[in-house]
């Protein structure tokens, strides 16, 4: 949840980890959303990444949902909706954004260049994420996914999501480094109870929790790009360059297309969203991503 929110009447949920938990999910929303305005007419509630809502937080909003205190208005963002249950979507109104085209996500990033272009491509019109991707961070992330993907096209049974895993957990490191830095300065200002130099345990909590986050989007991430290699695989084998999202990496695509057939690639594309799925419910990583890789292998060596 935003700590602390920028306005009294505006409760913003986002998961702490892979799930959302289902008793903050019960206080901040399911409760609050009775309570009234503290200073305007309506109350807002937002629940970012609906989609990582577990079923018993799902059956618990539906009362909430079909019948909301006249003054609150509960918005759910969700990327894949598939996910959230028929009597769910069943309550809500759908409202679709497009993504920004490549063209547009340029123009926002302000870059130029193979790389910004391919980030512009792989980024599915998120310009936020495209600035992530040409990051050190971002680049570090893409570079593992693309060593991974290919490791699996080769047959290497070296454990090359390692790698991965490796990435995502600096990316998780550095996310809650730069959380404990924001937080030191607010306590050392005041703005939290604690000796000058150092937190309290909420605080401590608090950065975990944004560790924890960091590296759990940074692995999804880094596994979405795994997808998107075998994606372009499968269109350059299939023959159809013009929707390869890695521009960037044309020569490298193109070795591991030839002779790939282009159905064992889409196959590969939903091993990894299966894996993508089974992660949010906290299933071993490790474990998972081993027997991913070994499934890749396997698919694609096919």
């Amino acid at each position: 949840m935003l700590d602390p929110s920028p306005h009294p009447d505006l409760v913003w949920l986002r998961p702490p980890g892979a799930q959302h938990l289902v008793d903050e999910v019960r206080e901040s929303v399911i409760r609050a959303s009775s309570l009234r305005p503290a200073e305007g007419d309506r109350r807002v509630f937002v629940i970012e990444e609906a989609e990582a809502l577990r079923d018993e937080s799902q059956n618990a909003l539906l009362k909430t949902l079909e019948e909301p205190a006249p003054f609150a208005h509960l918005l759910l963002l969700c990327s894949e909706p598939e996910l959230l249950a028929g009597t769910i979507l069943s309550r809500c109104r759908t409202v679709e954004f497009a993504p920004l085209a490549p063209g547009a996500v340029l123009e926002t990033v302000g870059r130029s260049g193979p790389e910004a272009e391919a980030a512009s491509r792989l980024c599915a019109g998120d310009a936020a994420l495209a600035r992530l991707l040409l990051t050190e961070t971002g680049r570090e992330l893409r570079a593992a996914a693309t060593s991974a993907a290919r490791a699996a096209v080769a047959e290497d049974r070296l454990e090359p999501w390692r790698s991965l895993l490796a990435a995502a957990e600096s990316a998780g490191a550095e996310a809650g480094a730069l959380e404990e830095k924001r937080l030191l300065e607010e306590a050392n200002s005041g703005g939290r109870r604690g000796r000058a130099g150092k937190l309290n345990r909420d605080a401590i909590d608090q950065v975990r929790r944004t560790e924890r986050r960091g590296r759990t989007q940074a692995l999804d991430l880094g596994l979405a790009l795994c997808c998107a290699w075998y994606r372009d695989v499968g269109a350059l084998a299939a023959g159809v360059d013009e929707v390869v999202l890695n521009a960037d990496r044309m020569d490298d695509l193109r070795a591991d297309a030839a002779g790939m057939d282009p159905g064992a690639a889409g196959r590969a594309v939903d091993l990894i969203l299966e894996t993508r799925r089974r992660l949010r419910v906290n299933v071993s990583e490790e474990l998972a991503l081993e027997a991913l890789w070994l499934r890749l292998s396997q698919t694609l060596a096919a």
